[in-house]
């Protein structure tokens, strides 16, 4: 618990500032664009980053799975495969990706509202996938502990993009110059992780006689491929519960409602920060555990730390409830204020996601990717007809709705399958592990 409260504390430092710098570039923007250009650009910038997780294998996962291993016992041989076949990996995934969003972005912008002479500063803004396909420097630092640096990463994007947005502001730019501001804050933060994940390895030995070429990059692997395709569509899915909200308003609604959608689930996801920042942290801790067949401390370390974070996040609720409408136009403007009874709804759903976080990360983390796929699909299958329906018949309003039962439905469709993992191991009273160094104690 002290290790990972001290790396989400490490992350949550650098995600203060990241998090003002994220509303203050999300302020620029609203103010100096409006309303209907502001949901423009958000609908341009989210697509890409939909494509972006599309497009990648979220091979950080696979560099913990197997790498925590590797590390522990000295096998720098087995990591340095490791980690070449998941820069390939991510590096096939980033230039597919790229291709297939600039052709979508043609054909799919007329019917989000993008203007036609728009269209190829929104096509060659989503050629931007490529620096966001960074999964494997992402797991190298935190394999490595180094979480301190990706706190700098995420803090650095959203202050090149509040610094160029605010050039553009004064300078009287349009849409075309905001695109240009984001699409740099993207290269900054993507090049910046690269560098930063190649010289950990550096620093540390670990590239020592490492070379591009060589086969058998998956032996020794066990179901990596298996995995990083169960990652991958798991993450895919989970899509539905992030990007798609926005993407569908804009179908359906057009640039005005997909601009107070995306400010109100932004509050959503600032609640939720905290939270998801444990993710990341406590992904090596189990990996940890499980290796060592520690469950009774994995069931532990995940049910604590739910509840702290969710107690957390509910006293949060209400503080926007209280004040949400009023920061909406302190920061925004009034044109924004209706974004407000949304981000109630939005909120709430943050919330329920907030006491589930750890749920997916136990599955993950003992080798059960399969269970956790499993209940993204058929949680995504439920929610996407009762998004689009919500949508449609209520507006607005009907995607909080939507998105608060789909909360409801991950939480339960996460819960059962680990419930039934602990209760299917051996829960000794004494760790093995521990029971062994008690032993030579003794001795």
């Amino acid at each position: 618990m002290r290790r990972l409260f001290a790396n989400a504390g490490i992350l949550l430092g650098g995600k203060g500032f990241n998090a003002v710098f994220s509303l203050g570039a999300m302020a620029v923007a609203a103010r100096a664009l409006g309303v209907e250009q502001f949901g423009i650009l958000v609908l341009i910038h989210t697509f890409t980053q939909a494509i972006g997780e599309i497009a990648k294998f979220q091979s950080w996962q696979a560099v913990l799975r197997y790498g925590t291993p590797a590390l522990v016992d000295g096998r720098v041989g087995d990591l340095q495969r490791l980690i070449r076949f998941t820069v390939l990996l991510d590096a096939s995934a980033a230039v597919a990706g790229m291709v297939f969003s600039v052709a979508l972005a043609w054909v799919l912008g007329p019917r989000f509202g993008w203007p036609a002479e728009l269209l190829p500063a929104a096509a060659l803004y989503v050629t931007s996938v490529l620096f966001m396909v960074t999964a494997t420097p992402t797991g190298v630092l935190r394999l490595v502990d180094r979480f301190g640096v990706l706190s700098v990463q995420g803090t650095l994007g959203n202050l090149v993009r509040l610094l160029a947005g605010a050039a553009a502001w004064a300078w009287g730019g349009g849409i075309e110059w905001f695109l240009a501001a984001w699409y740099l804050a993207t290269v900054v933060a993507g090049v910046y992780l690269i560098h930063a994940g190649w010289k950990e390895l550096k620093v540390r030995g670990l590239l020592d006689g490492f070379r591009w070429r060589g086969g058998g990059l998956t032996r020794g692997f066990d179901g990596i491929w298996k995995f990083v395709f169960s990652t991958n569509l798991n993450a895919t899915l989970e899509l539905a519960f992030t990007h798609i909200g926005t993407l569908v308003v804009g179908w359906y609604l057009g640039p005005k409602d997909a601009a107070l959608f995306r400010v109100a689930r932004q509050v959503g996801e600032a609640l939720a920060k905290p939270a998801k920042l444990l993710v990341p942290a406590i992904y090596p801790e189990l990996a940890r555990l499980s290796a060592a067949g520690e469950h009774k401390t994995m069931r532990d370390l995940a049910l604590r730390s739910a509840l702290l974070a969710g107690a957390g996040a509910s006293l949060g609720l209400g503080l926007v409830w209280l004040a949400g409408e009023w920061l909406l136009g302190l920061v925004l403007g009034p044109d924004f204020i209706p974004a407000y009874p949304v981000m109630i709804w939005l909120v709430a759903a943050a919330v329920v996601g907030i006491w589930a976080f750890p749920l997916e990360p136990v599955l993950i983390s003992s080798g059960e990717a399969g269970a956790a796929l499993r209940a993204r699909i058929w949680s995504s299958a439920v929610y996407l007809p009762v998004l689009f329906l919500a949508v449609q018949s209520y507006g607005l309003i009907g995607a909080g709705w939507a998105r608060l039962f789909a909360s409801v439905v991950v939480f339960a469709a996460f819960l059962l399958p680990v419930i039934r993992w602990f209760r299917g191991q051996a829960l000794p009273a004494t760790p093995p592990a521990r029971a062994a160094r008690d032993e030579g104690d003794g001795a």
